[in-house]
């Protein structure tokens, strides 16, 4: 059974990921670099960017269906600054994925592939935490969710100045 909506669903899974991976890819390189584990052992990072990657997608295209009905809610501008977050997130992610199969060969390459990894995933988690806070505000302080508990989309409040899609009380 598939939830109604998805986006909510399908939207921890990259964001945690995205929390620790720093700390995943950062403990595998150590364990490798010390000789305490083989140069394969840089496999699962590779697989959980590539899982990291394939979910980032599913949440961003979840949240474009989602979108049409949460808009008059919350406002386009806010839903705009959000996706466009969303995008960067999964740009990042996919470099990210790229550098970590580096990691996966011999020698210097794979060495510095391995490093250059681990500041990625940095990247990637500041991404993921600011898209995550956007996402955030747009159903806590905005009342995104509304769109969806009420089965009709409520037009929004007249917003402050600089400032769209206002809760309703």
């Amino acid at each position: 059974m598939v939830p109604e909506p998805l986006h909510p669903a399908v939207v921890h899974v990259p964001i945690a990921l995205a929390i620790l991976l720093p700390a995943i890819a950062l403990a595998t390189w150590l364990a490798i670099r010390r000789a305490w584990l083989p140069a394969r052992a840089w496999v699962p990072v590779v697989a959980f960017h590539l899982l990291l990657v394939a979910s980032a997608w599913a949440a961003l295209e979840a949240g474009e269906q989602d979108e049409e009905r949460v808009e008059p809610v919350v406002g386009e501008r806010l839903i705009h600054e959000h996706e466009e977050a969303a995008e960067w997130f999964l740009w990042s992610a996919v470099a990210a994925t790229l550098v970590s199969g580096l990691g996966l060969l011999g020698g210097t390459v794979g060495g510095v592939g391995r490093i250059a990894t681990v500041a990625a995933t940095l990247v990637v988690f500041g991404a993921g935490i600011r898209t995550g806070h956007l996402g955030g505000e747009l159903v806590y302080r905005h009342g995104a969710a509304r769109a969806h508990v009420e089965g009709v989309a409520r037009p929004t409040a007249p917003a402050p100045p600089g400032e769209t899609g206002a809760p309703l009380p």
